[in-house]
Formats: structure tokens, C-alpha cells, sequence
């Protein structure tokens, strides 16, 4: 049979940098939430043994795409650990709606469906936290998806913290360019300094993303949509980009900016919200 499970889009509603540590990573602060859109995976468990992905990615070796390692790295720890018989296997295919290098989350909220998936499908057993752990050698936002709850994050991202943001509507663009996320933290005028504050102390503060003023300064394009979108509504970037967002208290209002977008940009529309649609798909609800 085959199932069908959610990989929803995330937001950065707020991100400031810290302190860099020895290593070169950067310390942050910064507040995930879910919005209700996001690619699909259809997911069929079977006895083949093999992982399959029917859904190639154009110039990615389905060796290096997320979702055939998350697959195979949730395959190899319940082999290891007696929970699975070599025959298991998977095909799976993904309908992709989210912009790579979008700074939304797309490969690694796939990641982390395939990991909170199979780990039901074929009976594992594992923990969240357990599955988490997988997921954090994958990339440090798929922890977030795997918990699957609005939360506020330190370190590298990996400290998290339940949160309970307002679940606003919000227009995402994306201005068509990708941007690398080392590049950003690589650039000398990157804010690397911002005072760590209490996560009630945040909230009650205006939101904003340390990246965005090297993003912005980089890309002209981004620039241009951030400032398009801030006559409209409170917008910012979303990770270190290239997806901006602008938030808004009603989908009708959201809908109108959307329509006016000027040639070129890509969008949607789609609610915030605090519980994953993964977790609800996995509960049931």
C-alpha cells in the first residue's frame, strides 16, 4: 500500500547570531515554526531489500539525495540493532514543492519524513529523540522536523526548546537565486554578536534575521523582494535565504499582496502553525 506523509516548509520567524565558536560553527538563537504546505512523499514498504526512489533529482546521484540516505541510514541502525530483516525495503517518490536553497527546509524536512515514516512503517521502534540524533548527521535543521513542534533553538541549532509562537498567515517568495549558506557565514560583515537574550524576552521584541543585511548587500534580487514586500507587511528573510516572508493576520490579505507580485517571483500562501503536519499525519488526526 502505498502511504502518503507531509514534509512541510519552515520558517525562521527570528535568527541571530551569538558568537563563533573555535571550530568556525556559529552560536544561535533562533525560532522555528511549521507552515501547512510542503512537498509530499509517497511511501511504499516492501520486501525488495532495496531503497528505490522513483523520483530522480536532475544532477543529484540518488546516492547523495537526503532522502535515499535518510532511508538508508534508518535501515542500517535497525539492522544493526536486530529490528529489521535485510529484506525491507522502500520506493518512494516525492512531489516537490519547496525551492531548493530556499532556506525553508526542503531536503531536510524530506529527510526527516523518511526517517519518521519508515521508522512507522516498518515497525523500528525507535525514539524521537533517537531518530533525531540520526537525523542531526543529515543537517542540523532536521532535528526540528523530526520533534515536529514550533521551537526555539541554541548552539548550532541543535539545543531545542518547545515554543508557542502566534500561528500567522504568511506570503513566502523566493526571488529565483540559491544562495549557499557557508557563503553567508562566511562573509566578514556578517553580525556575529548579538547579545543572547531569554526566549520571553525575544517575543517580546520585533523579530529579525542576522543574515539578512550580507544577504540583501549580495543579492540584488533579494533586496528588491524585501523591500517590495515591507510596503505591504512586516517581511524579513527566512535562514539565510533566499526566501523571503511577510506576515499577515488574514489569508485574504496575504492572497492580495501575492497577486501583485512583480515578474518573476515564485510564492505561496500558507498558515504557521506550531504542531507539524507530519506529527498530525503520524497521530492520525
Amino acid at each position: 500500500m502505498i502511504t502518503h506523509w507531509p514534509a512541510p516548509a519552515k520558517l525562521n520567524l527570528f535568527l541571530y547570531i551569538t558568537g563563533r565558536r573555535p571550530d568556525g560553527y556559529h552560536n544561535l538563537q533562533t525560532l522555528f515554526q511549521f507552515l501547512d504546505y510542503g512537498d509530499e512523499l509517497q511511501i511504499h514498504a516492501d520486501q525488495s531489500g532495496r531503497i528505490q526512489l522513483l523520483t530522480p533529482l536532475a544532477g543529484v546521484a540518488d546516492e547523495d539525495n537526503l532522502i535515499v540516505r535518510a532511508a538508508n541510514l534508518l535501515k542500517q541502525a535497525a539492522l544493526q540493532s536486530n529490528r529489521l530483516s535485510a529484506s525491507a525495503g522502500a520506493q518512494i517518490a516525492i512531489e516537490k514543492r519547496l525551492p531548493m536553497g530556499g532556506g525553508i527546509g526542503g531536503g531536510s524536512s524530506d529527510a526527516a519524513t523518511v526517517l519518521v515514516a519508515l521508522n512507522h512503517l516498518w515497525q523500528t521502534g525507535f525514539s524521537t529523540e533517537e531518530l533525531a540524533a540520526m537525523g542531526v548527521t543529515l543537517g542540523a535543521d532536521v532535528p526540528v522536523f523530526v520533534h515536529g513542534f514550533a521551537a526555539f533553538a541554541q548552539g548550532v541549532g541543535e539545543e531545542l526548546q518547545p515554543a508557542d509562537p502566534a500561528e500567522k498567515w504568511y506570503l513566502v517568495a523566493h526571488p529565483g537565486v540559491h544562495i549557499s549558506t557557508p557563503v553567508v557565514f562566511g562573509d566578514p560583515d556578517l553580525t556575529r554578536d548579538t547579545p543572547a537574550r531569554s526566549l520571553s524576552t525575544l517575543l517580546a521584541s520585533p523579530f529579525a534575521n542576522d543574515c539578512e543585511a550580507v544577504v540583501r548587500k549580495r543579492f540584488r534580487e533579494v533586496d528588491e523582494l524585501v523591500s517590495w514586500l515591507l510596503e505591504y507587511a512586516p517581511s524579513r528573510l527566512t535562514g539565510t535565504g533566499a526566501c523571503v516572508f511577510a506576515e499577515f493576520d488574514t489569508e485574504s490579505a496575504a492572497r492580495q499582496v501575492l497577486e501583485l507580485a512583480p515578474n518573476g517571483v515564485r510564492g505561496f500562501v500558507a498558515r504557521g502553525v506550531n504542531v507539524s503536519p507530519l506529527q498530525r499525519t503520524l497521530r492520525g488526526d
